[in-house]
């Protein structure tokens, strides 16, 4: 089966419970469908990067789903249909990484690429 990452952004005032219920309620949705979720996290309340229907902030959830693709389009399709949900995000992926995602690693953890060696810097009369 494929594996897709999804992304769910539900309304600020939502508590973490009612949030986190979200997940649940999408995992099941998966599972009735013929799919599974391999693994959830609940991100917690983040800044949004522009205005979603008045909220400045939301609820982001995580889902790694090995699914076939209509067990994916009926949970899009009722968290669409879901007041509570703002926005969702899928994309398939080849694999899934092990570990926590990205936004749950601390900045320490997080890889970061070699930037090489820095050029000196000029002054203005060598660039003429």
């Amino acid at each position: 089966m494929p594996l897709y990452e999804h992304v769910l952004i539900a309304r600020q005032d939502l508590s973490n419970t009612q949030a986190e219920g979200l997940i649940e309620h999408f995992s099941t949705v998966i599972a009735d469908n013929g799919g599974k979720v391999v693994d959830n996290e609940y991100w917690g309340v983040r800044t949004l990067a522009y205005k979603i229907n008045k909220n400045r902030k939301g609820h982001y959830a995580f889902l790694r789903s090995d699914a076939p693709s209509a067990a994916v389009q009926e949970m899009e399709r009722l968290a669409r249909l879901h007041d509570d949900v703002m926005r969702v995000l899928t994309v398939r992926v080849d694999e899934h990484k092990d570990g926590p995602s990205v936004q749950m690693q601390k900045r320490d953890e997080r890889e970061r690429g070699d930037r090489g060696e820095r050029r000196e810097r000029r002054d203005r009369d060598d660039r003429n």
